[in-house]
């Protein structure tokens, strides 16, 4: 850390870290995929690279010990924390009230399962930044951002490997169920790289910050968004199949599935790999009739 830098003052240190992680007897769980933010740096730069507002309510999920938590509240109106683990969710008022106790009536904490919740306390979230668990880092977060449409901008920290899987372009070796899906919502990109040593205990994969900015509205469709889904996880199925091939299931019949894709404007032989989630919402769109 250089001179110019600002000092720890209540952000958590790798001591602070391992300190209360022992004080509460708690051991990471591959499980839960935790993997606990020990550098006060790296919760800063999330925090700006979040545009954080000093008007924004930001949820967080797995707020873990609290480093990014105590991060977000130097910045943001209000913060809540939805925490799935018992003893976690129990600690971690504690912890905000200790170090950043001028501000603890500005926080709230949701002792849940993140997919579970369909409502939180306080005014409506308008931004998400969260260091998500590994493996349930897709689904948490396509569901709080079907469920609270007043998130207007999210930044998530995932698997590197995720990352580049949920800002892919159509045609990208990756691109893939994730990739459409976020761009439902929202335009998607890289947002920057994590390294390894920023975490405890390591992980064995790198990670990256991953930037959502919701889109006024989802694609313009007759079609609802559980029909559209639904074709994107029959075309990624079977990914390597041609569409014809691939959709046959979905639309009753190959016969069927070539002609809803003869409808929507779409290449019976093209891949899903190759499609915008606006081409899979007019391929929905015709299933009925073609059915």
């Amino acid at each position: 850390m250089s001179s110019s830098d600002p000092g720890p003052g209540p952000l958590l240190g790798p001591a602070d870290i391992r300190d209360l992680a022992d004080a509460l007897g708690v051991r990471p769980t591959k499980q839960r995929g935790q993997n606990f933010v020990i550098d006060a740096n790296t919760v800063r730069r999330i925090v700006r690279t979040a545009d954080v507002r000093p008007d924004d309510t930001v949820v967080e999920v797995g707020p873990g010990l609290g480093s990014l938590t105590l991060a977000l509240l130097e910045s943001a109106a209000r913060v809540t924390a939805v925490e799935i683990d018992d003893t976690l969710a129990a600690a971690l008022p504690a912890t905000v009230a200790a170090r950043l106790p001028h501000r603890a009536d500005r926080f709230a904490l949701v002792h849940s399962d993140a997919m579970r919740v369909t409502e939180l306390p306080g005014p409506p979230p308008t931004a998400l930044v969260a260091n998500l668990p590994y493996n349930v880092a897709v689904p948490v977060l396509l569901h709080m951002l079907e469920t609270f449409p007043t998130i207007e901008r999210t930044l998530v920290m995932v698997q590197a490997e995720v990352a580049d899987r949920l800002a892919a372009p159509p045609g990208s070796k990756v691109y893939g169920v994730p990739s459409v899906k976020a761009t439902w919502y929202a335009d998607v990109k890289r947002a920057g790289a994590i390294g390894r040593n920023v975490f405890w205990p390591a992980p064995n994969v790198d990670s990256g910050l991953v930037s959502l900015v919701r889109r006024p509205a989802p694609p313009h469709t007759t079609a609802s968004r559980q029909e559209v889904f639904a074709v994107v996880d029959a075309a990624f199925a079977q990914r390597r199949k041609t569409l014809r091939a691939a959709l046959a299931g979905w639309a009753g019949s190959a016969p069927a599935a070539e002609a809803a894709l003869v409808a929507a404007g779409v290449s019976p032989q093209a891949r899903g790999e190759a499609l915008t989630v606006e081409e899979f919402a007019r391929i929905a769109e015709h299933k009925e009739a073609t059915a």
